[in-house]
C-alpha cells in the first residue's frame, strides 16, 4: 500500500499538469484562429478543476496504475474533458484544423523536455541525487505521462487529435469518408488496447518522442 501512496504521489502533478495544459493549449489555437468557444466556457484556464474527467483523470490512471505495479500491467493513460471547439468557427475550418488538434500533442513534447530539464536544474541544485529520490521519480513520470499522452493521441484514429489531423490533411471528399469512422473510434481504441495492439501501434511515435527528448539530457 506504501508503494501505491508513493505512486499516486509521483505521478499526480505530472498527469494534471499533462491534461491541463494539453486541453488548455487545444483552446488556445482555436481562439487564435477564430473559435472563441473554449474562452466562453472558460476552459483556457491552468486550472485543473476545469478539465478533469472523473472517470478518465482519476479512476481510469488509478487503475491502470494498480494494475501496473501489482499485476503486470504496461500501459498508463487518461483523458480529461474535451475542449469545446465549433470548427465552424475557425476563418479556414479544414486547413486550422490541423493546428488545433496539433496543439495538445505538441504541449505534452514540450512538458517532457520541460521535465528532462527541470531535473537537470534539481541535479545541479542536489535535490535529485540517485535514481531513486522522489524528485527524480516525478521528472522521470513527467517525462513517461506526457510522451505516452503525445503518442496516444497523435493516433490517426477519429476523434483523437491524429485522426483530425488526418482529416485536414486528405483531399475532401475522402476527409468526409474518413470522418465517417468517428463515432466508433473510442470503440476502436478500446479493443486495439485489450488485442494488445495499442503499445505497438504507439511505439514508433514514443521512440521518436524519446530521441527528442534525449535531445535535452
Amino acid at each position: 500500500m506504501d508503494q501505491l501512496i508513493q505512486t499516486i504521489a509521483v505521478y499526480a502533478l505530472p498527469v494534471l499538469f499533462a491534461i491541463t495544459l494539453h486541453e488548455a493549449a487545444h483552446g488556445y489555437v482555436a481562439r487564435f484562429f477564430g473559435d472563441p468557444t473554449a474562452q466562453q466556457a472558460g476552459r483556457i484556464s491552468l486550472n485543473p478543476l476545469r478539465h478533469i474527467d472523473p472517470v478518465g483523470t482519476i479512476i481510469v490512471p488509478l487503475v491502470l496504475l494498480f494494475v501496473t505495479r501489482f499485476m503486470g500491467g504496461g500501459l498508463l493513460f487518461g483523458w480529461a474533458k474535451p475542449v469545446p471547439v465549433n470548427w465552424s468557427r475557425l476563418r479556414r475550418p479544414k486547413q486550422d484544423m490541423l493546428w488545433v488538434a496539433l496543439a495538445g500533442p505538441a504541449s505534452n513534447l514540450l512538458q517532457a523536455i520541460a521535465w528532462v530539464l527541470l531535473w537537470r536544474l534539481m541535479l545541479s541544485a542536489g535535490l535529485a541525487q540517485g535514481g531513486g529520490s522522489f524528485w527524480t521519480l516525478m521528472a522521470h513520470a513527467g517525462v513517461q505521462v506526457n510522451l505516452i499522452l503525445m503518442a496516444l493521441n497523435l493516433l490517426p484514429l477519429p476523434p483523437l487529435d491524429g485522426g483530425r489531423i488526418v482529416f485536414s490533411l486528405l483531399p475532401p471528399r475522402m476527409a468526409w469518408q474518413y470522418g465517417r469512422i468517428e463515432p466508433y473510434g473510442l470503440v476502436i481504441l478500446v479493443v486495439l488496447m485489450m488485442m494488445g495492439w495499442l503499445w505497438p501501434l504507439m511505439a514508433p511515435l514514443l521512440k521518436l518522442g524519446e530521441w527528442i527528448v534525449n535531445g535535452f539530457l
